[in-house]
């Protein structure tokens, strides 16, 4: 009993993960609570601009996903350099981490420029849905920049334990997200209506206050990391290869699943208008019902990494155990009440009877899968990266999601034609095969790995030289 009580976790383990997860998924819950009334609105516009902010928004979540990416591989440095007090590596990851995000973001602005129209034919053939895309797009193009250094710099506050800074910032941004919104896709207060491109600038109104709020804040306020803009310009030359050696495999791993996820996308579109409709309606149910899991895989990363900074890798890996067994708990939390709100959640959107039907069954899919979709995001996204287990994380995201999930689910939705429900499991069934191995690769222990500081770096590199010139 007492060697069950060990991995079951303590009083001040539990606290330290509430203190972290409760910020962190009350403001994923205020995410999807804008996404939410973003659908509400626009399902009142018809099924083709609210199928066009849905694919356009695929492209513009691949760069979010991307910037997310970013931040996730550096997160695994600083908060492991955190927790050794090791703030000149901490520094340093931070400029190496902007500079790579600020790239990918100029690589996006282009191409949204440039290619437009052509973007959006990927997702869908639809001319009309297409066209009402291309508007939403243009609107979003400046909300990568802001991306690129609101996101990023968000997931470093946490693993600092600044949880609050980022929730207060999406708390106000929720608000003025939904009043501009309101304003410009309706034209209230004299207005014009704006319709689907009112709804896009309401979320760049609100990208551009993050922008201020949590930047601002990250380079001119914060006396814990203390970076400042003169920071971005610094020498990181002897920690980039220690930065690619964690950090890298993250960025490919969650860019590679966000390709995927657009390959998804795109295997609904192609399926038709009315799939992607009834799958923009179910996906906030399916957002808010795993929010808390969520919370607890950002926690159990920061819990991780702050420990093994510290050195105690025995008990490390005992919470992680202790993390396994919570994102189970919510899991069947999240898949319990997808199940009881299903039929008011569908019946409360206005689109087409045929619409609603296909989000019935989809949702009959989504309850099942949760399940493993809230145990797999705590230990990829949280314990096993934390270890800086990153590349065997890479294989494994690319491996399930590209092997299994893609061709399986094209083959059941384009070609031969299988009810929503089956379409949905088999483009979903990674989760379920990534469970089953990370579960294996934590009991293994392998997923813990050293990682250096910048004047370990610097030391070898001066014994090296001393060597050679022996």
């Amino acid at each position: 009993m007492s060697r069950i009580k060990e991995y079951l976790g303590t009083k001040e383990l539990y606290k330290q993960m509430f203190k972290i997860a409760i910020p962190v998924s009350l403001q994923g819950l205020i995410t999807v609570g804008v996404n939410l009334m973003d659908t509400i609105m626009l399902s009142s516009m018809g099924d083709a601009q609210l199928s066009a902010s849905a694919q356009a928004g695929q492209f513009v979540m691949l760069f979010i996903i991307s910037a997310t990416g970013i931040g996730m591989g550096a997160s695994v440095l600083t908060s492991r350099y955190y927790g050794m007090r090791e703030m000149s590596s901490l520094k340093k990851t931070i400029t190496i981490m902007l500079r790579f995000a600020l790239a990918f973001a100029a690589v996006f602005m282009l191409a949204s420029i440039l290619f437009p129209a052509q973007i959006l034919r990927i997702y869908t053939p639809d001319p009309e849905v297409i066209g009402y895309g291309v508007k939403y797009l243009r609107w979003m193009i400046p909300t990568f920049f802001t991306t690129s250094l609101t996101v990023p710099c968000t997931i470093v506050l946490r693993t600092v334990n600044r949880v609050h800074i980022p929730l207060i910032s999406s708390i106000i941004a929720f608000f003025v997200n939904v009043f501009f919104n309101w304003v410009f896709i309706f034209g209230h207060f004299g207005m014009p209506r704006m319709e689907i491109e009112g709804a896009a600038l309401g979320t760049l109104i609100a990208r551009v206050f993050e922008l201020v709020f949590i930047f601002g804040y990250f380079i001119v306020i914060d006396k814990t990391i203390r970076y400042r803009i003169r920071d971005i310009f610094m020498p990181v030359k002897g920690l980039v290869k220690e930065y690619f050696r964690i950090s890298i495999p993250v960025v490919i791993g969650d860019v590679l699943l966000a390709l995927g996820n657009n390959f998804i996308a795109i295997i609904m579109g192609n399926i038709g208008t009315t799939f992607v409709t009834a799958n923009s309606v179910t996906s906030v149910i399916t957002q808010c019902s795993t929010i808390f899991s969520m919370g607890v895989s950002n926690a159990s990363g920061i819990i991780t990494g702050h420990t093994m900074g510290r050195g105690e890798y025995d008990k490390a890996k005992k919470q992680a155990y202790t993390f396994a067994f919570m994102g189970l708990l919510f899991g069947l939390f999240a898949a319990g009440l997808i199940f009881v709100l299903r039929g008011p959640v569908v019946n409360y959107y206005k689109v087409s009877a045929e619409a609603k039907e296909i989000a019935n069954q989809l949702l009959d899919a989504i309850w099942i899968t949760t399940i493993f979709m809230c145990i797999g995001s705590v230990l990829t996204k949280g314990v096993l990266r934390a270890g800086g287990d990153t590349r065997f994380l890479m294989i494994g995201d690319v491996l399930f999601l590209w092997v299994a999930s893609v061709p399986l689910g094209a083959l059941a939705g384009l070609v031969l034609h299988w009810p929503p429900f089956w379409i949905y499991f088999f483009l979903k069934i990674d989760h379920l095969l990534k469970v089953i191995i990370c579960i294996f690769r934590l009991k293994s222990g392998k997923w813990m790995k050293t990682i250096r500081t910048d004047k370990e770096i610097e030391a070898e590199s001066a014994l090296d030289s001393t060597s050679v010139q022996g």
